[in-house]
């Protein structure tokens, strides 16, 4: 970038005095280059695997942001009785389709743009954006996408948990518009740029899947086989437990650990068992998100130390040791070892979690709820774990502490490349749309 030129002169682009454009372009607003329409009335229960295929506004926020090719891209899709009913939905090529809705404020603003020429709808919670007149689709998708075209939404939505754009929102903003031969050389430097780092994110990403992978790989042989590679091996007996060195023991859960049903005192606060095994007060995390019941029905407290098992969340690894004092919800079962002696209660959070992970937990559901089991204190005890000699099973936690740890930095690092590849990709396309650089 530092060897792009700029232009000659500049001025006001129509936003604020502090963002400036070339003074050859031309500005408009919104409303004048496209007109309006809204996507299906629907809900999610209107969605099949069969029909003509539909763009929602989950897709534009999660899945496929900036274009959509329906060749490409998998959708879910509608009856074909909407063709009848509501062909004022349907796409055309070069159409934008804008998410109305966005759970943060950095998501308003966030939509896409039909380059296919398959014929599908927009869905629920969006807006159809169509051009007046033939347009270089491509160029103002970067536009759009700009940080400087975004902040105009992000000034004006508005919103507490759901922040809504509305047709007027939109209408109202500022497009800059080069020359056709300019916007064509944009849209090719910034596919070509852009391309480049998104290989570069993609390779940072598939990184961090494999030191994941690792970590896991770690965890697993660590408490399944122990530390010792030379050890002799035994059949323990159990399926899922498969082969244990030969001086370990199998022993039933209920045999090691009881099940606590404290009273809740007066100063308790909240602590939840959050799916990436960290038992805390709900407030050291967040506060948001949570559904705070009027009576508190059930309660129990929980001391640090304790062994922490969400029923419900088990199967996706909401398992591990409270690190503080407090109360929670029935549907925890809260644990001490019989004995301390011989149990560690780290070792078995670690190994409970770890076959979790391994959809064990998923596979004995017998809930009705997706991706949900009910996996409660009397199925923990009944099921059958290896038995380490204690001084064994401290040894393991630090081993997988001290191993985790380095791969976690690792991934950590990986993360903050990827942020700043996120950063730059975003600056660069802010840059050569506002013309602060000539390409």
């Amino acid at each position: 970038m530092n060897k792009l030129e700029k232009y000659t002169s500049y001025r006001d682009s129509g936003i604020h005095t502090s963002i400036q454009v070339p003074e050859h372009w031309n500005i408009k607003r919104f409303k004048h280059l496209f007109s309006f329409g809204k996507g299906l009335n629907i809900t999610k229960e209107n969605l099949e695997d069969t029909g003509i295929e539909c763009v929602n506004y989950g897709e534009i926020h999660s899945k496929f942001g900036f274009e959509i090719n329906p060749d490409i891209h998998e959708l879910k899709c509608v009856n074909e009785s909407y063709l009848k009913k509501d062909s004022k939905s349907l796409l055309n090529i070069g159409d934008f389709i804008f998410a109305d809705t966005s759970e943060d404020i950095e998501g308003s603003g966030n939509f896409t743009h039909l380059t296919g020429n398959k014929t599908i709808f927009a869905g629920y919670h969006t807006m159809i954006c169509r051009p007046k007149k033939t347009l270089n689709s491509k160029y103002y998708a970067y536009l759009f996408d700009s940080k400087s075209f975004r902040s105009q939404l992000h000034k004006k939505v508005k919103g507490v948990k759901v922040y809504s754009i509305t047709q007027n929102i939109l209408k109202d903003t500022c497009v800059w518009i080069p020359e056709d031969n300019e916007q064509t050389k944009i849209a090719s430097f910034l596919d070509e740029k852009t391309a480049q780092i998104d290989k570069a994110i993609s390779q940072k990403e598939k990184l961090i899947e494999l030191l994941k992978e690792r970590r896991q790989i770690t965890i697993n042989e660590a408490v399944t086989k122990g530390l010792d590679k030379a050890v002799e091996f035994k059949n323990s007996g159990v399926e899922w437990i498969g082969e244990i060195p030969k001086h370990w023991e199998v022993e039933k859960g209920k045999r090691l650990f009881k099940q606590m049903k404290r009273p809740v005192r007066e100063q308790d606060e909240i602590v939840t068992c959050f799916r990436d095994g960290e038992v805390t007060l709900r407030s050291n995390r967040r506060t948001d998100g949570f559904t705070n019941a009027l009576k508190e029905h059930g309660y129990q407290g929980i001391r640090k130390g304790d062994f922490v098992i969400h029923n419900m969340d088990a199967f996706a690894g909401a398992i591990g040791i409270s690190d503080s004092d407090g109360k929670s919800t029935p549907v925890y079962s809260v644990c001490r070892p019989w004995d301390e002696n011989i149990v560690s209660s780290e070792y078995y959070a670690r190994y409970l979690r770890n076959l979790a992970l391994q959809d064990f937990i998923l596979s004995l559901a017998k809930g009705i709820r997706e991706r949900s089991t009910d996996f409660r204190f009397k199925d923990f005890g009944e099921l059958e774990y290896p038995l380490p000699p204690k001084d064994e099973q401290i040894k393991i936690v630090e081993y997988i502490e001290n191993q985790t740890a380095k791969i976690d930095k690792a991934i950590e690092l990986q993360q903050n490349y990827i942020a700043k590849l996120k950063e730059y990709k975003a600056s660069l396309i802010d840059s050569v749309v506002t013309g602060k650089v000539r390409v």
